[in-house]
């Protein structure tokens, strides 16, 4: 009987879920990775405090990372250690004002109250139910469903009219923000979350407002860092029999006949398989990295502009000033000097900045010396300046430095990526961290699905549907096993005869070689 045989291209978030998933369902999978560890976007940076997350910095919806854990056989909280946070986040503001929200919403309702008014509190807890009605109808019929319906969206909707505000034609978050808060502080805050999937929150659609509830639903931190997320599936996917080849670029996907036949390596060595799925930007599908492409791969829906990117640093230190909680975001008094230069391709006048402090609220007091992550957001198209690193370490430490929070030592510039690195690091992201934009009403819809028009290629990731963070992108995952299952069963993906020079199982194991990627 011919042995299924599927090789992966990129060991993120996405990647991951999917081999796990595939080889769950009787598959010989290969997983090949250009950098020389599993994550993606989600990796670290050495320091001498540990590593420290430059991607993704807590977990929400661990139900989705729990479900791969238990397909081989272990449980999410006995492989990497979680700690809830009852505090979501802690945010400041120039005024000396300040706000804490919490999992629990009625502790949340009663800080706004103390913060601001009654009547903002109750605005707060009319917002969070729409927020839940929005998430609760859009569930099922977008997030986890491989071929999102509208028209299913369409019905439900048409079931709810509490939902149509935020529905609206040309209803942006921002605009849907002010009809629930009178303090500006407020609609700041929560239109945030427009940034968590890369838009601008007066450009995003109101549905977005959605995004909030996936964090109200519980927050985690893991020990290990998100990074460590990506060891721990790594190391359960090993034992489950899938072969990893970490510091190994793919340069072409093979075909014949409108179909994957294999993956040739830049070592010139071809893995033949039935089926291959690529977790890696879309886009960079239709450039020759992955060799001449003689026909189109992605639909011409996905063609969409790209998504924020950001200056992130990463680095030890030792911090001095107001007291930190795990997640922080000090807010700029005009989002417009954020916003309005971001959207013309340039670094922000007045940036807002939000911080992780890695090793606080994990059940024990931090070090001396901490870890931390800083995100500045900034547009994908930013072009390169020679002073870029030296403008960004000001804007960042003096507006911090405006509230009071000072670290010591101050970090280089080996602590910082720029978008134009990510842009090196992760081909066809052109810098995005989030994949396309949501920016416009029908941008959620316009994502790549797991199938391409490639018979065998799959897609899989934070730049394919449902989208960017950690539990939409192992949702990815799960899309493109089940159409790749669906097309095995139905006869369209078809399996040539068995061939030689194969990928080799053996025994599960994770293989090594020397580096060979550029964007590593």
């Amino acid at each position: 009987m011919h042995q299924k045989k599927a090789v992966v291209i990129g060991a993120g978030m996405g990647g991951l879920a999917t081999a796990i998933r595939l080889r769950a369902s009787g598959w010989t999978v290969c997983v090949i990775e250009q950098a020389d560890a599993p994550g993606g976007k989600a990796r670290a940076l050495a320091s001498a405090a540990g590593p420290i997350d430059t991607g993704p910095t807590v977990l929400t919806l661990p139900q989705h990372a729990d479900a791969l854990f238990r397909l081989c056989g272990t449980r999410l909280e006995d492989e990497v250690t979680l700690h809830p946070l009852p505090r979501l986040a802690r945010h400041f503001w120039p005024d000396g004002t300040q706000l804490d929200l919490f999992a629990d919403i009625e502790a949340s309702a009663a800080a706004i109250e103390a913060f601001s008014s009654r009547k903002e509190a109750e605005a707060f807890r009319r917002f969070n139910t729409l927020s839940r009605n929005l998430y609760e109808a859009f569930e099922a019929p977008m997030m986890c469903s491989a071929n999102p319906s509208l028209a299913e969206v369409a019905r439900i909707s048409l079931k709810r009219p509490a939902l149509w505000p935020a529905l609206a034609p040309g209803m942006t978050l921002e605009r849907l923000l002010r009809r629930y808060f009178s303090d500006p502080r407020l609609v700041q805050l929560f239109a945030r979350y427009a940034t968590y999937v890369g838009g601008r929150p007066s450009h995003t659609p109101g549905v977005l407002a959605l995004v909030w509830q996936a964090e109200a639903a519980g927050v985690w931190a893991v020990e290990e860092g998100i990074h460590g997320l990506a060891a721990a599936l790594t190391r359960v996917a090993i034992a489950a029999g899938i072969t990893f080849r970490f510091s190994t670029q793919a340069t072409r996907i093979l075909r014949q006949n409108n179909r994957v036949t294999g993956v040739e390596l830049k070592d010139g060595r071809a893995l033949r398989c039935d089926a291959c799925v690529f977790n890696g930007d879309p886009q960079a599908l239709n450039t020759p990295l992955l060799g001449q492409i003689e026909q189109k791969i992605l639909p011409d829906k996905s063609k969409h502009k790209a998504s924020l990117s950001a200056w992130v640093w990463a680095f030890a230190a030792t911090p001095a000033g107001p007291e930190l909680a795990h997640h922080n975001v000090f807010f700029t008094a005009t989002p417009k000097a954020e916003f309005d230069p971001i959207g013309k391709g340039r670094m922000p006048d007045e940036p807002t900045l939000y911080i992780c402090a890695q090793d606080r609220e994990l059940g024990r007091d931090p070090p001396e010396t901490e870890r931390f992550e800083i995100i500045m957001n900034g547009p994908a198209d930013y072009k390169p300046s020679q002073n870029e690193d030296e403008e960004c370490k000001k804007r960042t430490f003096q507006t911090l430095q405006s509230f009071g929070l000072t670290f010591s030592p101050l970090p280089d510039k080996t602590a910082l990526t720029t978008p134009g690195q990510l842009a090196q690091r992760f081909p066809g992201s052109l810098g995005a961290i989030y994949g396309t934009s949501p920016e416009g009403m029908m941008a959620p819809c316009k994502r790549p699905r797991a199938r391409t028009l490639l018979k065998g290629l799959y897609l899989a990731g934070g730049g394919a549907h449902p989208g960017a963070g950690v539990p939409m992108a192992l949702l990815s995952g799960q899309h493109a096993a089940t159409a790749l299952e669906e097309d095995l069963t139905s006869g369209s993906l078809s399996m040539p005869a068995d061939t030689h020079g194969g990928i080799s199982m053996a025994s599960p194991r994770t293989e090594r070689v020397p580096s060979q990627s550029s964007a590593s």
